[in-house]
């Protein structure tokens, strides 16, 4: 039987008097990449800021390793091996490359393993080796993604929390920083909780999914499953062909001039 590493229990969350998440619940099995799909405003990032300790949540439950992580404290839960990614990924602009690998495991000791973690997210992000004295502030908004999940690899986190990884990032680039996710997550065994709008990128990724609506959970299964649903390839999957094929329009009107 698989464990749940992560489980959320009709959670409500909230900005004043606003509810962004309506009772969710959701679980996460360890070695897993589970996602959450959803239109702009549906309350994805909501949905991990309440499990990182950003917000706290009005209603509901929140454990992780068995462990009340309910309102915690953010730093308490990155101790207990829980790292964020946030949407836009917030690297520190002014330090370089190398520092910002260095800020992701400030909390280890372990020196041996900081440094062999070191080598690996260079072995993953090549270009970040080349970077590395580089101030992060300086690097493409892709390299700053990839030195984002990097750093987070550099705290030896059981569970990755993933806020939209392909925001603003070009086709290829988003296919490239996918593949690199799940091999992290394979080669690793690190377990992926990963919200995302570009749902075939997400679907193709994970392993399970989680569709929300209006703050709320309104569909489920495996991405196998997922994928097949009409909903989803209406809705979601049509939609984002729909605007491949208006960009491809585009550009070869471009073309033209």
């Amino acid at each position: 039987m698989s464990e749940v590493i992560l489980q959320l229990l009709n959670v409500e969350s909230a900005y004043g008097p606003i509810k962004a998440i309506r009772g969710a619940s959701l679980k996460v099995e360890r070695g897993q990449i589970a996602t959450v799909l959803g239109s702009n405003g549906a309350g994805k990032t909501t949905i991990l800021k309440t499990i990182s300790g950003i917000i706290d949540p009005r209603k509901g439950s929140i454990t992780f390793k068995g462990e009340d992580i309910t309102a915690k404290d953010p730093a308490f839960i990155v101790q207990r091996g829980l790292m964020h990614v946030p949407e836009g990924r917030e690297v520190f602009p002014l330090l370089s490359v190398h520092d910002n690998l260095l800020m992701g495991a400030y909390t280890r000791q372990d020196r041996d393993g900081v440094a062999r973690d070191m080598e690996a997210v260079f072995r993953y992000f090549p270009i970040l080796k080349e970077r590395e004295r580089q101030d992060a502030g300086l690097l493409s908004g892709g390299q700053q993604q990839m030195l984002a999940i990097s750093r987070a690899i550099m705290a030896a986190p059981e569970l990755i929390l993933l806020d939209e990884p392909s925001l603003g990032l070009s086709p290829k680039l988003t296919k490239e920083i996918f593949e690199i996710v799940v091999r992290i997550n394979r080669e690793r065994g690190t377990t992926m909780l990963l919200v995302e709008q570009n749902a075939n990128m997400a679907l193709n990724a994970a392993d399970y999914g989680y569709v929300l609506e209006n703050g709320r959970i309104v569909m489920e299964d495996t991405c196998e499953r997922l994928r097949d649903k009409e909903d989803i390839k209406e809705f979601y999957l049509g939609m984002q062909e729909a605007g491949a094929r208006g960009e491809r329009r585009w550009k070869k009107k471009k073309t033209w001039r």
